[in-house]
């Protein structure tokens, strides 16, 4: 292993500290999406208009996330407290038993800056879904990841189609080519999960507005079968349109620090072994 391997390796053994313990006890339950064709779904909009109201008014978040599962054949375990804000802002530390956080990652725009305070590493300049990828494997960029927290799973969803499914179940296409997946909860309809893209969200419990669990997963891709992230979230302390200080979108870096690369993260990543 070349130094800067083994550097950046270390660093990220520091990460899992927070991110990466073994986990004890079953997988989570899945939530069977419906898989019958369907018939019409009367009032497909009004139906979109109600379950979305909420979370497509949400201008900015913040929310303690606990998180466990897998990305490839890592573990993953640890808590995250994150901070979003509209269009494309985001800032998540990684939780340590002690110290300094495990990580800084903070996003604006189209720029994400990652600093590793026990390591004094740090990488500048990439997407901030390339380097939360490379972290944890997880590759949304942060108004997906807002969208998904708060159960819109897009950042501007509008429905172009909907049906009635067996069970009481019904699902709503939606213009991104996500498909959100509704089950009756007294007399209005409730997200469940949905499919979008590479991606399979399942929402397990709400807690009033929002919801209080979910679990996402990467669709297996046939020519890499081994590759899949799957992740439980319990989201607790989140509030909503709360003013957020941009500096918190931007990360103090230390003089003297060291300058990894991306390709030296993803190296050292949760995916490195595939």
């Amino acid at each position: 292993m070349h130094n800067s391997e083994f550097r950046i390796h270390n660093a990220l053994c520091i990460v899992n500290f927070a991110l990466c313990i073994a986990l004890s006890g079953c997988a989570a339950r899945r939530i069977p999406f419906p898989t019958d064709t369907g018939g019409p779904l009367p009032d497909v909009a009004a139906i979109h208009q109600q379950i979305s109201a909420d979370c497509s008014g949400v201008r900015t978040l913040t929310a303690e996330l606990s998180l466990s599962g897998r990305a490839g054949s890592q573990r993953l375990r640890g808590r995250v407290v994150a901070g979003f804000a509209r269009p494309a802002s985001m800032r998540l530390e990684g939780v340590a038993p002690f110290g300094p956080p495990a990580f800084i990652l903070a996003a604006r725009d189209d720029e994400a800056t990652l600093l590793l305070p026990r390591d004094n590493g740090v990488l500048r300049g990439a997407r901030a879904d390339q380097v939360l990828g490379a972290l944890t494997g997880v590759t949304l960029a942060p108004a997906d990841l807002q969208a998904i927290l708060t159960g819109c799973v897009e950042p501007a969803p509008r429905a172009t189609g909907g049906r009635l499914h067996q069970n009481g179940w019904a699902s709503v296409d939606l213009s991104g080519g996500s498909t959100l997946y509704l089950a009756r909860q007294g007399a209005a309809w409730r997200v469940r999960g949905a499919r979008r893209g590479d991606w399979e969200v399942e929402y397990a419990a709400w807690q009033g507005r929002f919801p209080q669990s979910l679990r996402l997963r990467s669709t297996p891709d046939l020519s890499r079968p081994q590759v899949v992230v799957d992740l439980v979230a319990a989201i607790s302390q989140l509030e909503a349109n709360v003013d957020i200080d941009a500096a918190a979108f931007t990360v103090t870096v230390p003089a003297g620090v060291t300058t990894i690369t991306l390709e030296e993260l993803r190296a050292a990543g949760p995916l490195r072994g595939q």
